[in-house]
C-alpha cells in the first residue's frame, strides 16, 4: 500500500508590498481558494500597490488553479511573472503562460464607436453586396436550367409528361378563379377612377378606351403575375424545401438523376404554359368589369363598349401584353425552385426562403414589366 502524498492548500500571504503565492492550486481545492481570493478583492484594491510577487512557493498546478490566479493579478502581469520564470518550474511557467494567452484572447473589447453615416454606408453596402450575390445565383441557376432544357428538348423520351400536366393544373387551372375575380374588381375600380377624372372634362366615353388600354398591356398580365409569384412560387419554393429537408434531394443525386431534370423543368414549362392563359383570362375579366361599371354608371352599354374597343384599340396592344407573359413565368418558376434548393435544412429555413422567393418574384416581375414598358414606348409599340 502506497501512502497517499499530502497537500497544502493554496494560500496567499502579503508582506508589505510583495505577495507569496504557495500551495497547490488544483481544482481539488477550487472553491476554497475561490473564496480566499474572493475575501482579498473584497479589501480595497489588494493587488494595486504591490511591487513584487513571489511565486517559489507554488506547489502543484493545474488549469483551474492557473485561471484563478490569472483572475486575480490579471493575465498581463503574470504572464509576464511566468515568462520571467524566476524560482517556477518550466513546465509550470508554460501552464501559466498559456491560461494567459487564452484568457488574455477572451478579454472583450468595447466595439468601436462609428457615426450614423458611416453605419448607414456600411449598412448600404452590405445590402448591396447581398442583392449582387442573389443576382449572381439566379444567373448562374437560370444558364443551369437553360442548358438542361434544351438538353431534353432533342430527347422525346426525356420529357416528363406527368408532372408537366400536374403542374399546369397546380399553377394554372386552380387559379383561375382567384384571377379572374380580381382583375373584374381591378377593372371596376379602374373604370370608376376614370370615369370620375375624365367627368370633368366630358369625355367619360374615353374611359372605355382607358379600361382597354391599360387591361390589354400591362394590367393583365401583371395582376396574373403578381398572383403566381405570391401562389406558386411559394408553393414551389416549399415543396422543393421540404424535399430537402427530408434528404430527398439527396437519394435522387444518389440514384444518378438531376433535380433540375425532375423538379425545375416541369414547372418551369408548366408555368410558362399557365401564365399566357391566365394573363388572357385576366385581360377580359378586367376589360368586363370595366364594361359593368360603364353600363351601371355611365350608360355606355356592352355593345357599343365592344364597339368602341373594335374601333380604337389595336390588336398590337394584346400582343405586347400576352407577349410579357412567358418571361415573367420563366422568372417566376426559376426564382421559386431556385429558393427551395437554397433552403439549409430547418422548418425555419424553408419558411425564410418561401417568403424571399415571394418578395423576389414580384420585385423581378414589376422591374421587368417597367423596363418592357420603356423599350415599347421607345419602339412606339
Amino acid at each position: 500500500m502506497f501512502a497517499a502524498s499530502a497537500t497544502t492548500p493554496g494560500s496567499v500571504v502579503f508582506a508589505g508590498d510583495s505577495l507569496a503565492i504557495s500551495g497547490d492550486w488544483t481544482l481539488t481545492d477550487y472553491q476554497h481558494l475561490k473564496r480566499t481570493l474572493a475575501s482579498l478583492e473584497s479589501q480595497s484594491s489588494p493587488t494595486a500597490a504591490i511591487s513584487e510577487v513571489e511565486l517559489a512557493g507554488l506547489g502543484r498546478l493545474d488549469t483551474a488553479g492557473a485561471s484563478l490566479l490569472v483572475s486575480f493579478l490579471g493575465p498581463e502581469r503574470l504572464h509576464r511573472l511566468a515568462r520571467e520564470g524566476r524560482d517556477l518550474a518550466r513546465e509550470k511557467s508554460a501552464l501559466l503562460l498559456a491560461v494567459c494567452e487564452a484568457m488574455m484572447d477572451r478579454t472583450e473589447r468595447a466595439p468601436p464607436r462609428v457615426s450614423f453615416l458611416t453605419g448607414l454606408l456600411a449598412e448600404t453596402g452590405q445590402r448591396t453586396e447581398n442583392i449582387v450575390g442573389l443576382l449572381k445565383d439566379l444567373n448562374g441557376f437560370i444558364g443551369q436550367t437553360l442548358g438542361t432544357l434544351f438538353w431534353i428538348l432533342p430527347r422525346p423520351w426525356r420529357w416528363r409528361i406527368t408532372p408537366f400536366i400536374a403542374a399546369i393544373q397546380e399553377t394554372g387551372l386552380n387559379a383561375l378563379p382567384i384571377v379572374a375575380l380580381l382583375t373584374f374588381l381591378v377593372g371596376a375600380v379602374v373604370a370608376f377612377l376614370g370615369a370620375t377624372v375624365l367627368q370633368s372634362f366630358g369625355a367619360t366615353i374615353y374611359t372605355v378606351n382607358l379600361v382597354a388600354f391599360s387591361f390589354l398591356r400591362e394590367f393583365g398580365v401583371l395582376l396574373a403575375a403578381i398572383l403566381l409569384a405570391g401562389r406558386t412560387a411559394s408553393a414551389f419554393t416549399a415543396h422543393i424545401g421540404a424535399m430537402k429537408v427530408n434528404e430527398e434531394l439527396d437519394a435522387i443525386r444518389t440514384l444518378g438523376l438531376s433535380p433540375i431534370e425532375l423538379l425545375v423543368i416541369p414547372r418551369v414549362l408548366a408555368m410558362m404554359v399557365s401564365l399566357p392563359i391566365l394573363a388572357f383570362v385576366g385581360m377580359i375579366s378586367g376589360i368586363a368589369g370595366g364594361a359593368t361599371v360603364c353600363a351601371l354608371a355611365l350608360d355606355i352599354y356592352p355593345t357599343q363598349f365592344l364597339a368602341i374597343i373594335e374601333r380604337s384599340i389595336e390588336v398590337r396592344h394584346f400582343l405586347v401584353g400576352l407577349g410579357k407573359a412567358p418571361l415573367f413565368a420563366f422568372i417566376i418558376a426559376v426564382i421559386g425552385c431556385l429558393e427551395g434548393f437554397k433552403v439549409s435544412g430547418s422548418a425555419q429555413s424553408v419558411g425564410e426562403h418561401t417568403t424571399s422567393s415571394v418578395v423576389q418574384s414580384i420585385f423581378m416581375v414589376i422591374l421587368l414589366d417597367s423596363i418592357a414598358a420603356m423599350f415599347f414606348m421607345e419602339m412606339g409599340w
